[in-house]
C-alpha cells in the first residue's frame, strides 16, 4: 500500500514538472505572454531547470524559435522519472543485485519508459487544456482565460475544424480532439 502511494506521488510530481516544461515550450512556440496564467505558474515550476539549460545550450540553439531548453528539461525529467521508477521496481523485485545484474539491458527499457512517459504527459496535458477550453467556451464565452486557451488549442483544432462541421451553431471540433487524444492515450497504454 505504501509503495502504491509513493509511486502515485512520484508520478504526480513528475507529471506536473514534465507537463509544465512541455507547456512552456508550447507557449514559447506560439509567442504567448508568460506574464499571465498559466505562463507565470509554468515559469515558476520550471525555471530551476530551464534557465541553467539555456546557459549551457549553444547560442544558435538557445535563440531559435523552438524552446529547446524547455523540451530538453521535459526529456531530462522523464529520464529521471524512469530511472527512479526502475530503482523502485528493482528494490521491490529483489534489491540492488537485480539492478546490477540487469546492467546494460536496463538502459533501453528506461529510455523507452521515459519516452512513453513524455508522450503520455504531452497527450494528457493537451487533454486537460482542451477540456478546460471546451467547458469555458460553453459556460463563460467572454472569459479572458478563454482567449489564452484558444491561442493554445487553435493550432490543434484548426485542422479538425476543416473536417468537422458546426452542428446547430456548436463547434464540435474540441470534442473530436478530446476523443482523439483519449484514443492516443489508450494506444499508448
Amino acid at each position: 500500500m505504501l509503495i502504491r502511494i509513493l509511486s502515485f506521488l512520484l508520478e504526480t510530481l513528475f507529471f506536473v514538472l514534465i507537463g509544465s516544461a512541455l507547456l512552456r515550450a508550447w507557449m514559447n512556440w506560439l509567442r504567448i505572454n508568460m506574464q499571465a496564467q498559466p505562463g507565470y505558474f509554468v515559469m515558476a515550476v520550471t525555471d530551476w531547470l530551464v534557465k541553467p539549460l539555456r546557459r549551457v545550450l549553444p547560442k544558435t540553439v538557445a535563440q531559435s524559435r523552438v524552446d529547446w531548453a524547455s523540451l530538453l528539461a521535459a526529456l531530462l525529467l522523464a529520464l529521471i522519472y524512469a530511472l527512479l521508477w526502475a530503482v523502485l521496481f528493482g528494490l521491490l523485485s529483489g534489491g540492488l543485485p537485480v539492478l546490477y545484474e540487469s546492467g546494460p539491458a536496463l538502459l533501453p527499457g528506461v529510455l523507452l519508459f521515459a519516452l512513453k512517459m513524455l508522450v503520455r504527459v504531452a497527450l494528457q496535458t493537451a487533454f486537460v487544456v482542451v477540456m478546460v477550453y471546451a467547458v469555458l467556451s460553453w459556460v463563460q464565452p467572454g472569459s479572458v482565460m478563454l482567449g489564452l486557451l484558444g491561442r493554445l488549442v487553435d493550432p490543434l483544432l484548426t485542422p479538425l475544424r476543416r473536417v468537422v462541421p458546426v452542428i446547430g451553431g456548436l463547434d464540435l471540433s474540441a470534442l473530436v480532439l478530446l476523443l482523439l487524444l483519449q484514443i492516443g492515450l489508450m494506444v499508448l497504454g
